[in-house]
């Protein structure tokens, strides 16, 4: 149940349907389905208009049925292969707008009742049916590959296979639940229904999922030749699964098999708190399928999916999957705002320290040529090592070749001087956080780089002040990336006045050729992420302050959904960042934005957080979190005693305040959009994406029941719940923030 999605620039190399050898003998221009037969081989091709990606939808089962009793009928058909006619997808699942459409239990059963009763038909098939997979293959995908019974893959970048489900808060609904396990056995299958992850073509081989890996140009041929073979009786190219001793002991029986199953709701519920739904129920539909039949698993499973397709949570993570879409095709400009992207073929990074580092890893992975700078030889040369260490872990990962290694580390060079700046297209600047140093690095990339853009990393400084000192301001923007850059998905483009339209547009460009989901917002301290969570940040450090212990705050944010706790959050941003962002914050907006006594105690001890080995928590020589550090509370207001606080009134007390700016954010211009609001927040802080983000989550929870809990909160605590404007208005007149 999702699209296709990957970054590798290399080009596709799919199957041209109009170069199918044999007469056209079936063509379905909606669909986009066709049939030619050539020396027996019955050749099924699909290629979706007017589309990207190939999908499942409920308009294509007919004419596979058609195709399928032709195939079964013809005496002179003896086998068949399924291709694409896209570049660089199989079938990147179902059709998310049907899904939409869904609007109770029942009707979800029924979709996916019928999808299961069409793929039986084809694992049913009198004669062999050949996957020849090129590109994507995902969800429904993956379950018609599954239902062939031979599938080859092409060894290439973009040919990945996945049951992506559980990100959209669903399940496989066309058999997968059943036929994967069967296929490559019950714990692997299990990690890629429960993780959702992507597996390489050589993996999938390696597990069993695919039975020959060939290079593209020859994908048609092989295939063919496959399905005549199995059509005569001959399997020698068939690779049969060879269960090992461990696995014959866990999975070939009840109790091992118990236990296996035990093990993985365990491991779900650590990792979910119970928050996500569709996890357990592919547990429970996949050991249905063991205990019981097959069918009986099939039944299961579409009832399940019925129940999971009209969730809470699956409406909320299908809301995100639209919006990221949506983005993807967003200039960042104004409509019918005229501007070409400039293409960035060299990038220069100023300061080669965590950020700097983790920037020129992306940038080379995407192909991009970066000149990393710095003034000290020993932080140029650790920078290097960091972008090398990065770009490994995708070989140790056999995501790459050695050569793809080694050419991709020759895209990175290091400079103590801005030689080899003067033909690069943009410079992203990530020095220490002083006005000063930016003035100074803006002025010197100006006179090096004279015709470049000039990106900021700051997270905390207003894009205007470093601008003052700017010969060309409307080159000037921040490009605010999110820690660790390698593995955070959100990119702030911060514009002020001044920025040009071709300054914006190749920002946001940009930001996606390296992988990124870009939302752009309007200059202002703290831009939008932060902005919405210091108040989170404050006040759960003012209930620290008033007696609660640092552990219950934690426990109440991960259980609210937050991916880790607030105190936990600040000892990995690090404790000196906070200083420095905190009293920006205050200034900008007042008393309601002033850090608690706590973390200001805490940071003028001169605690740093991990990288210091002290925080808010220890840690071992290793890093690794030992517990609160429990002097912390004599540095407190409330002092060393501790007292209990409900998790309802942390969690209210700790949201509220965020839902509560991010409203005056959307109300001030800073950013565009509740949707560019809600992204923001998922991405860029780990807000609950089973919330929807903060204008989700108030529509769901209804904007006056909000105004009445912030209210009731100011009166207790004047000062820091004062209800936004524009969410009193839109309350008072029920307006939800989505319609």
């Amino acid at each position: 149940m999702s699209t296709a999605k990957n970054t590798d620039q290399s080009p596709g190399t799919g199957i041209d349907v109009t170069t199918l050898p044999g007469p056209l003998l079936l063509e379905d221009s909606v669909t986009g389905l066709s049939l030619r037969v050539h020396e027996g081989i019955a050749l099924v091709a699909y290629d979706q208009p007017a589309s990207p990606v190939n999908t499942l939808n409920t308009r294509i089962a007919p004419t596979f049925e058609q195709i399928f009793t032709r195939i079964d009928q013809d005496a002179s058909i003896v086998g068949a292969v399924l291709v694409s006619g896209k570049t660089d997808n199989w079938i990147a699942g179902a059709d998310i707008d049907e899904l939409q459409r869904v609007t109770s239990a029942a009707d979800g059963e029924r979709l996916s009742r019928s999808g299961q009763l069409l793929l039986d038909r084809l694992a049913g098939m009198s004669k062999p049916v050949v996957a020849a997979l090129h590109g994507a293959t995902l969800g429904g995908g993956l379950e018609v590959a599954l239902a062939c019974r031979h599938r080859i893959a092409t060894e290439h970048p973009r040919t990945v296979l996945a049951f992506p489900e559980v990100q959209l808060g669903l399940i496989p609904g066309a058999g997968g639940t059943q036929r994967l396990p069967r296929t490559v056995g019950l714990q692997v299958a299990l990690d890629l229904i429960l993780t959702g992850k992507n597996v390489r073509a050589r993996k999938a081989w390696q597990i069993g999922l695919v039975h020959e890996l060939v290079h593209p140009a020859i994908l048609l041929d092989v295939a063919m030749r496959r399905a005549r073979q199995l059509a005569h009786g001959d399997r020698s190219a068939v690779r049969e699964r060879h269960h090992g001793i461990a696995e014959s002991l866990l999975e070939e029986n009840a109790v091992g098999r118990a236990i296996v199953f035990r093990k993985a709701r365990e491991s779900v519920m650590k990792k979910t708190r119970g928050h996500y739904p569709a996890p357990l129920a592919a547990l429970d539909v996949i050991e249905k399928g063991y205990q019981d039949t097959f069918a009986a698993g099939l039944l299961e499973e579409a009832r399940r999916f019925g129940q999971l397709a009209v969730s809470p949570e699956c409406r909320q993570l299908v809301y995100l999957f639209f919006a990221t879409t949506a983005l993807k095709k967003d200039t960042g400009l104004p409509p019918g705002t005229p501007a070409i992207p400039r293409p960035v073929h060299k990038l220069g990074v100023l300061g080669a320290g965590f950020m700097g580092a983790g920037i020129a890893s992306v940038a080379v992975q995407a192909g991009t040529l970066v000149r990393l700078k710095d003034g000290s030889l020993e932080r140029l040369a650790a920078g290097v090592r960091a972008v090398r260490d990065v770009v490994r872990e995708r070989l140790k990962k056999r995501q790459i070749t050695r050569t793809q290694f080694d050419d991709t580390m020759s895209l990175v060079g290091g400079t103590l001087s801005y030689q080899g700046f003067a033909n690069t297209d943009l410079v992203i600047e990530a020095v220490f956080e002083d006005i000063d140093v930016k003035h100074q690095v803006l002025r010197e990339s100006e006179q090096a780089a004279p015709s470049a853009i000039f990106a900021s990393n700051t997270s905390t400084i207003p894009i205007h002040e470093i601008a003052r000192v700017a010969s060309h301001p409307e080159r000037v923007l921040g490009m605010h990336f999110f820690s660790p850059v390698h593995r955070m998905p959100l990119l702030e483009v911060i514009v002020t006045p001044q920025t040009g339209a071709e300054a914006t547009a190749t920002a946001v460009a940009y930001g996606k050729q390296i992988g990124k989901t870009v939302i752009v917002v309007q200059d202002g301290a703290g831009f939008y992420v932060n902005r919405i969570l210091a108040p989170y940040l404050n006040e759960c450090g003012r209930m620290v302050d008033e007696g609660a212990s640092i552990e219950a705050v934690d426990k109440a944010l991960v259980e609210f959904g937050f991916p880790v706790g607030p105190f936990t959050l600040l000892d990995e941003v690090g404790l000196d960042i906070a200083g420095k962002s905190g009293p920006i914050m205050e200034a900008a907006f007042g008393p309601r934005m002033q850090p608690s006594a706590t973390l200001r105690a805490v940071i003028a001890s001169g605690r740093l957080g991990r990288k210091a080995r002290k925080g808010f928590y220890r840690y071992d020589s290793d890093g690794k979190r030992q517990g609160v550090d429990e002097t912390i509370y004599a540095l407190t207001p409330a002092g060393p005693r501790r007292r209990t606080l409900t998790t309802e009134e942390m969690q209210q007390r700790a949201v509220l305040p965020l839902l509560n700016e991010a409203v005056r954010c959307l109300d001030e211009g800073i950013i565009r959009s509740p949707r560019d609001g809600d992204i923001g927040a998922v991405f860029g802080i780990g807000f609950p994406p089973f919330r929807g983000g903060p204008f989700r989550m108030l529509d769901t929870l209804g904007l006056a029941e909000v105004v009445t809990q912030l209210d009731a909160l100011q009166g207790r605590f004047p000062g820091r719940f004062e209800v936004a404007k524009l969410l009193r208005a839109r309350a008072d007149r029920q307006h939800p923030f989505h319609p």
